[in-house]
């Protein structure tokens, strides 16, 4: 047999393999969690809870109060900022732009970012932030609060703010972007200074809208 007649059915071969894989692909459920034993129907039975996001309250530059149950069965992604960062935070604004204008007529999508510098981001000056990005607060939530319940809630997202004198603007925190599933599960964590992070991070959200 000449090699030409074996290239056609590698190739489908190939392309069903690759379909297979895309079917098949799952986001793993990140954080802490906990192994169960019961008996359900008098068969013992292992089963693995894994932590929900728990629940908070902030305000967005709008005065509205943001809650838990604002994401209620909503696919979101949250992150942690200040206005006046110096260093990643103008990066990470202009990628999580592209997210909101990715998902312009999506309203399953929440976008939740989150001040680490309540005293001078006032709900005036984050609506002038949000303002100069032309968002609107339906769709992306820039929240303020208490220090350490924003401080507090980073942690519970398992990323790091804090006050710092010594970082440039006075504060350090974790770049990341995190996506939160419908059960309010962290689905994952990205880079938001990097296209690429980001890129795959709508890839991710799509795959969970269509869960």
């Amino acid at each position: 047999m000449s090699r030409s007649k074996w290239l056609l059915p590698i190739g489908v071969v190939l392309l069903l393999v690759s379909c297979g894989e895309e079917l098949k692909k799952e986001l793993p459920v990140l954080g802490p969690y906990k192994v169960v034993d019961e008996v359900v129907d008098g068969v013992f039975v292992t089963d693995t809870m894994f932590t929900t996001i728990r629940p908070f309250s902030f305000t967005d530059q709008d005065g509205n109060e943001i809650t838990h149950a604002t994401v209620d069965g909503k696919v979101y992604v949250t992150d942690f900022f200040f206005t006046s960062c110096p260093t990643i935070c103008p990066k990470m604004k202009q990628q999580m732009l592209r997210v909101y204008d990715a998902y312009e007529d999506e309203p399953q999508l929440v976008l939740l970012s989150h001040s680490i510098d309540p005293i001078r981001d006032s709900v005036g000056r984050l609506k002038e932030y949000a303002d100069k990005l032309g968002i609107t607060s339906d769709r992306w939530h820039m929240v303020t609060g208490d220090r350490d319940s924003i401080y507090s809630m980073a942690k519970h997202y398992m990323i790091a703010a804090q006050v710092d004198e010594l970082a440039p603007g006075g504060y350090a925190h974790s770049g990341a972007f995190l996506l939160i599933d419908r059960n309010k599960q962290i689905r994952g964590i990205y880079d938001g200074t990097s296209e690429d992070e980001v890129d795959a991070l709508m890839d991710d959200i799509q795959w969970l809208l269509n869960e």
